[in-house]
Parts: structure tokens; sequence; C-alpha cells
């Protein structure tokens, strides 16, 4: 029998029931890391690994009809694109690459989004010497909160998204908790648990009036330009072994 470990005779941590250093308090689960720089932990729910669209659909439920080859997809002027399966809190790792041939300005040029619950977006744009207004620039959670910094790379070159985000929560009618959204955009942060005004939302001002659902899908925007994406995964946000 393995020796006991920590203590029974210390304080309670305040708002809790554990002591500190609890030798009864649960173990965390174990999730073996992904091989390779950003690759999928043993928990992730693998959404694109490069060969088909089978985790998503597209406009109206039917199938998702962007391009996929060479190990990714791409936006093809068919639509949005959401997930089949929903998702409440959760860690999601994305990447995904503007066009190379630069084209457009602004809002025009490399322009997509990725929506949690499909309600909150973080905008994907070429922010590589492109100005745009500031809470429209890529990593910003749109309409509301422009990034911390601008970790761009250039037109066509692959960059990474790590979401962490935390679904509201209501009592009936009343908000309880906001969203809260932590964002690193090629592995610096953007966001640091920013809570958001609401679900966000083009020309408008965001607000929680009306409750909505706490799990929702991932949605991946077309917005006209040929934005790629790959190596998309997702982490459901749980503590403990629940089995």
């Amino acid at each position: 029998m393995a020796d006991s470990v920590g203590y029974s005779d210390t304080p309670v941590i305040p708002g809790g029931t554990w002591r500190v250093h609890d030798g009864d308090r649960p173990q965390p689960r174990v999730v073996t890391p992904g091989g390779d720089a950003g690759g999928p932990p043993s928990d992730a729910v693998v959404l694109f690994d490069g060969s088909d669209l089978d985790q998503w659909t597209g406009r109206d439920g039917g199938a998702a009809a962007w391009k996929v080859e060479n190990g990714y997809m791409e936006v093809n002027g068919s639509g949005d694109i959401s997930t089949r399966a929903h998702f409440g809190d959760c860690q999601l790792h994305l990447e995904w690459a503007t066009p190379e041939e630069v084209a457009g300005d602004s809002q025009g040029r490399g322009n997509s989004g990725v929506f949690l619950l499909g309600l909150y977006e973080i905008q994907v744009l070429d922010s590589f010497n492109n100005r745009t207004y500031a809470d429209g620039s890529a990593a910003s959670i749109y309409g509301q909160y422009p990034p911390l910094v601008n970790a761009s790379r250039g037109p066509g070159q692959w960059q990474s998204y790590d979401i962490v985000f935390e679904a509201p929560s209501w009592d009936g009618d009343r908000l309880v908790k906001g969203t809260h959204l932590t964002v690193l955009h090629n592995g610096i942060v953007a966001h640091h648990r920013q809570e958001a005004v609401g679900p966000t939302g083009h020309r408008d001002l965001a607000n929680y009036d009306s409750p909505h659902a706490v799990t929702g899908p991932v949605q991946l925007q077309d917005h006209g330009n040929p934005v790629r994406y790959r190596n998309i995964w997702i982490r459901r946000l749980t503590a403990y072994d629940e089995s």
C-alpha cells in the first residue's frame, strides 16, 4: 500500500471543503501532451486532421463544402461551417493562414473568424502591415476588445490561436457570470481572461439581454477570402476524471 500523502490537521481553504495539502483531495486526471508542438493531447477531440470535414456541417446543416487539400481546409464561398458537436467551457487550438497574394485592405484582406458557441468571434484577418479598426484586427474579440499586441505573421504564413473559453451562466434571465476568453496568438497573450460584453456583432453594441445556451458549435466564417485552416482540436475543461 502506498504511503499516505498530505495532511489532515491543516486549515480548511476558505470557500472550499479541502484542507491545505489535503491528502484526500482528488488528483488531477492524467493527460498525455501532444507529441509535436501544437499537436492534440490525449483527451482532445480532433475537429480537423487535414483529411476530411466529417466533423463539420455547412450552410443550413448540410455537408461542409470547403476545399480540402494538402492537409488544410480553405474557404471557398460555400458559407460558414460549424462543428457537429457542441461545446461549453473548452480549450481550442487551430492554425490558419491568410492568402500569400495580398488583395484588398482593412477588413477586405484575409478576413475570417472563429466563433465559440457560434456567438463569440475571435477575428481572423491579415493584420500584417494592414491598418483597420482596432477591435476588428487579428485576435480581437470582434467589436469589443483589440488584442493586447499585434502578433501577426506575414501573408501566407501559418499562425496559431490557442483559446480558453469560459461560457456564461444564467439564473433564469439573470446573468450570473459573463463569458471570459483567454487568447494566445502565435504563443503570445492577446487576451487574458477578458470578459466579453456579450455575443459579438457587427456595428452594434453587445449585451447579455437575451439568455442563450451555454454550449454550442465552433464556427468558422466564410467572409469571401480564401483563408486556410489546419490542425484543429478542442478539449472540454474538466478538472477530474468523471468516469
